[in-house]
């Protein structure tokens, strides 16, 4: 192919190009280019992770400011709505339905709040990872940053505000005859393997919410049958008692269920033993550690994918 030049003559090019006949893909490796955008290797991407450790860290302390902002009450709503849950449930479970079968009258308040708390933490985990992309899509195309910032930093939100509903928590347990004592050491390890695990769901849900964002209109519906089966209401054990023993177990190792009855067993001075399944902190760090590694490789394979399309 011949072109012509500024000054009118035809310049005859002195060959094929070196380049010609070669594919666009060797045409990239030939001359070093990657796909925008493309999927690291794992250990790369989790080093990436760490690398942003601090905008993680900022992004949910400002994500929980702005939470109650518009509100009178501001940051107080962090605690008076799981206050208010559990005053309704209590009103309907404990007073009405009499669903304290197997719990003492002065264990079941503390059990109840404790109960709806520890389930809210993974419940609000859950409904803010489902939109951690699909509710973000303006930061995940403008920037470049491992997406699995975003659920991770929603499940460090949900458990800062755990953090500041513990203090009314520690107030009730106190109230109702629960002092301070070593077992409520236990309520550290507790909640690590529940962050751990509730940022794993956090993670497969907002792949799953970014492909299919009528996911979040689904979620409360699974959710609310999943607090039904957990036991926050009743235990598990007294209220079920004489049903199969298998059946009583199979509740009983439902992960909601198990990190309640271990913070449970850890503040209550009356929740014994005998209200938790055999082996279980194996049971806890078993989901913990599956549902996190699971859910962060599951996220991790569509990386490439979000904010595209």
């Amino acid at each position: 192919m011949s072109e012509t030049t500024h000054d009118g003559r035809v310049a005859v090019p002195d060959g094929p190009s070196a380049d010609g006949g070669l594919s666009p893909a060797e045409l990239a490796a030939k001359y070093g280019l990657s796909v925008s955008g493309a999927r690291p290797g794992l250990v790369r991407y989790v080093r990436q992770l760490w690398g942003r450790r601090h905008f993680i860290l900022a992004f949910s302390q400002a994500k929980l400011t702005a939470q109650y902002s518009q509100a009178k009450l501001g940051q107080l709503w962090q605690v008076a709505t799981p206050l208010l849950n559990a005053l309704v449930y209590y009103f309907i479970f404990g007073v009405i339905l009499k669903a304290s079968r197997g719990v003492s009258h002065g264990t079941y308040i503390p059990f109840l709040v404790t109960g709806v708390f520890v389930f809210t933490f993974t419940q609000s985990s859950i409904m803010a990872g489902v939109r951690a992309i699909s509710g973000n899509l303006g930061l995940v195309r403008a920037l470049h940053f491992p997406r699995a910032s975003l659920p991770i930093s929603f499940a460090l939100q949900q458990l800062q505000q755990l953090l500041f509903s513990m203090i009314v928590l520690f107030a009730i347990a106190v109230g109702f005859g629960s002092y301070p004592r070593l077992s409520w050491l236990l309520i550290v390890p507790v909640l690590v393997l529940q962050f751990l695990f509730n940022t794993g769901l956090s993670l497969i849900v907002a792949r799953m919410g970014a492909k299919t964002p009528d996911l979040a209109q689904l979620m409360p519906f699974v959710l609310r049958t999943w607090m039904y089966t957990s036991g926050v209401m009743f235990s598990i054990h007294g209220m079920l008692a004489g049903r199969p023993e298998w059946f009583i177990r199979t509740l009983q190792v439902n992960p909601a269920a198990v990190y309640m009855d271990l913070m449970r067993f850890a503040l209550i001075k009356d929740y014994g033993p005998a209200n938790l399944p055999p082996h279980v902190w194996a049971i806890a760090l078993f989901w913990a550690v599956v549902v996190f590694a699971g859910g962060f490789v599951y996220f991790w394979k569509a990386e490439e994918r979000y904010g595209r399309g």
